[in-house]
């Protein structure tokens, strides 16, 4: 069947196969930039301001690993038409469900937070009070997906992925050295150092997260993508998988050739907004003001999405109604989920003396003991003839998947482990 639909592709004017790629295209590109959120953008910042270049090799096997794992489940939304809570509960029952559940929940209550300080932080760069920015951002994205459709919410947000763009600019503004990054690439460096380790765990624990597998699929299934237009969803997949990890690149190559190069590793980055900041002195306003914009329209980009992603893992995960299409009356549950949400991220932060630094932590822990039996659970499911017919992963796909899963399992675990640990 997949050389049925191979040659069916091959056939297509170009034209027809751009047409259909463009209508097609969203969950995946959408997805894997939102990833690249505030603390996305933190980690990626202190990983070149404390160590340069030294880290650029590893986003050539986290791209590889992020293709590989989200092409799954946007596989099995196209096959089956359902999200991956669905799939969890009908696989595994509903009490595994509610457990797993709750800790996505948890960790995604944490990193909504942490999109609104983005988006305040931000704000303040530009010299507006976090009273202002917080509850604008906040109205504007519950009003956006409550108001709107699929299509109107998916044509924002792939509008706002463009504005990525501000970090390859401020990438070439501050003139790095081209030839060093070459050879980092060709011979890197590791370090067996606790701090390189460490870094390196984060690196790819904020590259691949839970809430992305359960987004882009529920995004899929929504927007009801049929299995003989896989090959072009599959193609938004690897584009967008790319794309967020170009912008990575990015950004360590901004931090790493200024703050690295000037202080020997020496500038302390604990926010995105601490790198923005810094690059003010050293690398003029022009590019500080593009990093600082880039990092506003990753907050408010991922305050959309990650509410969202959650409203649509757990009330599916209850056999709920779910779905940006439906009026608030159809789907009750989740536009209440989606507004709680929003308003205790938001809120937290207006709050005096909020222990941030706490909350991510506790977040980014959670978010290591989960996504091991996410990719799991993904894995069973996936090479379940029963659910997934002739569309199993192959032989390769389920080495390359396995190691991955294991690799990352392990990371995402020494990661929760040393971040209790302090």
């Amino acid at each position: 069947m997949a050389a049925a639909w191979l040659e069916k592709f091959k056939q297509r004017p170009w034209f027809i196969k751009m047409a259909l790629f463009f209508s097609i295209m969203g969950p995946g590109i959408i997805t894997a930039n939102v990833d690249n959120d505030a603390g996305g953008i933190t980690t990626y910042s202190a990983a070149g301001a404390h160590f340069g270049y030294a880290l650029l090799w590893s986003l050539i096997p986290i791209t590889v690993a992020l293709i590989l794992i989200q092409e799954m489940c946007n596989r099995m939304g196209i096959v089956t038409g359902k999200g991956l809570s669905s799939l969890i509960r009908e696989k595994f029952g509903v009490k595994f469900t509610f457990y797993l559940m709750t800790l996505v929940l948890l960790t995604n209550l944490g990193n909504i937070v942490a999109e609104f300080a983005g988006v305040a932080a931000a704000a303040e760069l530009f010299g507006v009070s976090k009273f202002i920015s917080v509850p604008l951002a906040a109205m504007l994205v519950w009003y956006m997906v409550v108001k709107g459709t699929y299509k109107s919410v998916e044509k924002i947000f792939l509008v706002a992925c463009i504005f990525y763009i501000t970090y390859l600019v401020t990438g070439f503004m501050v003139k790095p050295n081209w030839a060093h990054i070459g050879r980092e690439f060709v011979t890197p460096q590791i370090k067996f150092k606790s701090g390189f380790l460490i870094m390196l765990i984060g690196v790819v624990g904020t590259t691949i997260a839970p809430w992305m597998q359960f987004y882009q699929q529920a995004s899929v299934a929504e927007k009801e993508i049929n299995i003989k237009d896989y090959a072009y969803s599959k193609a938004d997949t690897v584009i967008g998988s790319i794309s967020v990890n170009l912008i990575a690149f990015f950004i360590i190559i901004v931090c790493g050739t200024v703050l690295f190069s000037s202080h020997h590793g020496g500038v302390i980055i604990e926010t995105a907004a601490d790198a923005a900041k810094s690059l003010a002195p050293l690398a003029g306003n022009y590019a500080a003001w593009l990093f600082a914009f880039g990092l506003l329209n990753a907050s408010l980009f991922a305050a959309s999405i990650l509410p969202l992603s959650t409203a649509y893992s757990v009330c599916e995960s209850f056999g709920w109604e779910i779905g940006v299409n439906k009026r608030f009356t159809e789907a009750p549950q989740f536009y209440t989920l989606y507004t709680c949400l929003i308003l205790f991220g938001a809120g937290l932060i207006l709050l005096p003396r909020i222990p941030l630094i706490q909350i991510m932590l506790l977040s980014q822990v959670i978010n290591g003991l989960v996504l091991p039996f996410v990719l799991v659970a993904m894995l069973i499911i996936i090479n379940d003839k029963k659910i997934m017919g002739d569309h199993t992963n192959s032989r390769l796909n389920n080495i390359l998947a396995i190691a991955f899963t294991a690799a990352i399992s392990l990371l995402s675990l020494i990661l929760a482990i040393v971040s209790i640990r302090g």
